[in-house]
């Protein structure tokens, strides 16, 4: 299974793993799956902890690394598929999430009720 992580899935793992459910922390531990994680996720992590909305200490980039997962940059058809995208989620990274997890056949790992109301493939991560 290929996975990508939503933004909180990935802080999660890095700092409170125990806030995910088993079949969550199975998935992404299991080394048959390669699991993602977006630029823009990256980039929804250095504009929030500039605003002081988010306490993230150390380099998302160095943990992607460090945790053996794939980075997935953001292409212009995920971006254009945004623009396709029904208004039922008003976030813009989690809109490109949504995007690139349609555009790759990627399962989105997530918590966030707005976002399992888009036909994707989801894991459900609580």
């Amino acid at each position: 299974m290929n996975l990508l992580l939503d933004t909180h899935v990935f802080i999660w793992w890095n700092s409170d793993a125990s806030r995910l459910g088993k079949a969550a922390i199975a998935a992404i531990a299991d080394p048959a799956n390669d699991t993602y994680i977006s630029a823009a996720s990256v980039w929804e992590i250095a504009v929030k902890r500039q605003l002081g909305r988010l306490s993230y200490s150390g380099s998302p980039v160095e943990a992607i690394e460090r945790c053996g997962f794939l980075a997935l940059p953001i292409l212009t058809a995920h971006a254009e598929l945004v623009g396709t995208l029904p208004p039922l989620h008003a976030d813009p990274f989690d809109r490109m999430l949504i995007a690139q997890a349609k555009c790759a056949s990627l399962t989105l790992v997530t918590s966030d009720r707005k976002v399992a109301a888009y036909a994707v493939p989801q894991l459900w991560a609580g």
